[in-house]
């Protein structure tokens, strides 16, 4: 019983290690691009070259491997060939190869735009072949004026001149089944950040006769339509009208639209049709088939066999990735971040430290703690950005403060007592976080773009910061912790923006854009401003004096002594000069002393070390937010471009 026990738990051992190699082996390979799909293969490209793999998964091929980046790979109706783009010779052009692998041959030769920012992608990009097999067409900006503007053109695959297609502009299209008409989006904006966007640039389709030149447009609304695909009588596009992009329908027959797919976490990217019943598309970094006729998606696996020369442990200089920098409360050490981890370095003398050995995770924004004893800093450790802290020389592990993030979160900056830390997110919000209970209370939302400038106030009980108004200026808002209210101190009229406290908690600083006198250039007419920043200082109280009181230099006329008759000007006695405070410090009926040139010395070195010393924050603070608005001066200096 014991030996047949020990059979079966042997036998289980062997399948479970079995499954975990087999599982390792087939691990799905992420970062899979424009994808499209022939037969029982499909094609994309993967680190800048293109693989091929089965449709329904497993271990892909290389296809290229040159240097410099070829995309866009799109299968010959007969899947003989993959036309494709590529950097072979420096530029973009287009390329065709065999579907087995072989020796590229180039078929276009005008020279290419760039290179190119990321947002306006590539040139010379293949889009597909004609119906008959004969013509490859791809988008160009040869005949272009401005970048936004591109064209599409064909190509024989044996060679020869392009030719332009009828379309004045046109950025993507597909043929239809009969290769009679083009369904086509004038604009190109492939790479550009499209989701949501709904202005004039938006993408939107078209179907083009080829022989009468007639255009219809087929989609509606201000949202993108775009990677048009013709299968029968529907034409496959990829929207984002409902908040993501998605597949949707349309019926040539009856001009209905209806939607195909309903991802809500994650994009559909770059779908590409066989032409006949099925759609291959990225999503989330793989692939995923779906079945034209029965509108269901099936996701691939592939791996992408590679030496794992990224994913290997290997030492990496920092110096030259520094992303911000700061200094311990006295000075004494530099607080850096660096490649994604926390360091901190000696002033002079001692060892770097890194504080976190985080490589699987990108930690930010790092401020020390007021006491020196911890450090704040955001990380996507848990898989989103939280809060955590860390001692300052690293003896513990960091410790995570926050929970439930759901945006990019932003630096951490501690309250003057060490009891409070705010921080804000790329959705707007503002938070304060009560380190005592771990507590986060959300303050404020910006109905306009993100809080960024948020300072406290010398005794922590108050937060300036900047929250864009309903007419998208700036304006300067304070949180107030004995109430939990923000209130506007800024007129909503002017761009008003970083706040910075008195030490002393009598004035508030700020930047505010109020000088306006448009120039107009000598290249081209538009008007333009330049230096329109000035720097004011607001009052917090009724009774704090004006910081830059008036002034006058007025004449000072000295009275007359009469002198005796007959005394010359010149032998007129003049007066030593008095030293009033000297005067009126000394007591009664003593002799002034005279100061020792070391007395001297030691007072003025004394009067030096005084004024070094930073004026200490008041013992209580309090805001008079009643008329706040109107008690603000102009700091005496010219309008620049200012920046805090």
């Amino acid at each position: 019983m014991f030996r047949q026990n020990l059979f079966v738990n042997r036998a289980v051992l062997i399948t479970a290690i079995a499954f975990l190699f087999t599982t390792t082996a087939y691990a799905q390979t992420k970062l899979l691009r424009f994808p499209d799909i022939h037969g029982d293969r499909v094609v994309f490209t993967y680190g800048g070259d293109l693989w091929t793999a089965p449709a329904n998964g497993g271990s892909a091929t290389r296809l290229t491997a040159h240097p410099g980046v070829e995309l866009f790979g799109k299968f010959s109706p007969d899947g003989n060939w993959i036309a494709f783009t590529a950097q072979y010779d420096g530029d973009e052009q287009v390329y065709v190869v065999p579907t087995t692998g072989g020796e590229p041959r180039q078929l276009t030769f005008y020279p290419a735009k760039g290179p190119l920012a990321p947002r306006w992608g590539w040139d010379n990009q293949v889009y597909g072949w004609s119906r008959d097999g004969k013509r490859i067409f791809f988008r160009s900006l040869r005949d272009s004026w401005s970048l936004p503007i591109a064209r599409l053109y064909s190509v024989a695959v044996e060679g020869g001149p392009a030719e332009a297609l009828p379309m004045p502009t046109a950025g993507s299209g597909d043929y239809s089944p009969n290769g009679t008409d083009i369904v086509y989006s004038p604009q190109s904006r492939d790479f550009r950040s499209e989701k949501r966007y709904g202005g004039g640039q938006a993408n939107a389709l078209y179907t083009f006769d080829l022989k009468t030149n007639s255009a219809k447009r087929i989609t509606e609304g201000p949202r993108a339509t775009r990677d048009p695909m013709w299968i029968g009588d529907t034409i496959f596009f990829n929207s984002d009208r409902d908040g993501h992009f998605n597949l949707y329908a349309y019926t040539t027959s009856n001009g209905r639209t209806t939607q195909v797919t309903t991802n809500r976490q994650w994009d559909v990217r770059w779908p590409s049709s066989d032409n006949e019943g099925r759609i291959v598309y990225e999503l989330n970094g793989e692939l995923q088939v779906m079945d034209a006729r029965s509108r269901k998606s099936t996701p691939i696996s592939i791996t992408v066999p590679n030496e794992g020369l990224w994913s290997r442990p290997s030492r990496v200089p920092a110096g030259n990735l520094i992303e911000s920098v700061g200094l311990s409360p006295k000075g004494e050490r530099a607080l850096f971040t660096a490649r994604g981890d926390i360091f901190t370095a000696p002033i002079e003398k001692g060892p770097t430290r890194n504080l976190t050995h985080s490589s699987g995770a990108h930690d930010k924004w790092p401020n020390w703690s007021p006491d020196g004893s911890q450090i704040a800093f955001v990380s996507d450790m848990s898989g989103e950005d939280e809060i955590y802290l860390v001692t300052q020389d690293g003896s513990k592990p960091a410790e995570q403060i926050t929970r439930g993030g759901n945006a990019m979160r932003y630096s951490p900056e501690w309250a003057p007592d060490g009891k409070r830390i705010a921080f804000s997110d790329k959705d707007g919000k503002l938070y304060i976080l009560t380190l005592s209970d771990r507590k986060v209370v959300e303050i404020a939302d910006a109905p306009r773009g993100q809080i960024r400038d948020y300072v406290w106030s010398p005794r922590g009980n108050f937060l300036a910061f900047t929250m864009a108004n309903s007419n998208q200026f700036g304006s300067i808002h304070v949180w107030s912790a004995a109430d939990n209210q923000v209130r506007r101190v800024t007129e909503e009229f002017f761009n008003s923006y970083n706040p910075a406290w008195d030490p002393q908690g009598n004035y508030l600083f700020f930047l505010s854009d109020r000088e306006f006198a448009p120039q107009l250039s000598n290249v081209e007419f538009n008007f333009a401003t330049n230096r329109p920043t000035y720097i004011y200082a607001m009052t917090l109280r009724k009774d704090v004096k004006h910081p830059f009181p008036p002034e006058s230099d007025e004449v000072t006329v000295a009275p007359e002594t009469p002198q005796p008759k007959g005394t010359p000007p010149a032998l007129e006695p003049k007066p030593p000069a008095k030293d009033i405070n000297k005067e009126l410090n000394q007591p009664t009926g003593e002799q002034p002393k005279k100061e020792t040139p070391d007395a001297a010395a030691q007072t003025a070195d004394q009067k030096t070390e005084a004024a070094a010393k930073p004026p200490a924050p008041p013992a209580t603070m309090t805001i008079d937010f009643d008329g706040i608005v109107t008690r603000v001066a102009r700091v005496p200096l010219g309008a620049g471009n200012y920046g805090g």
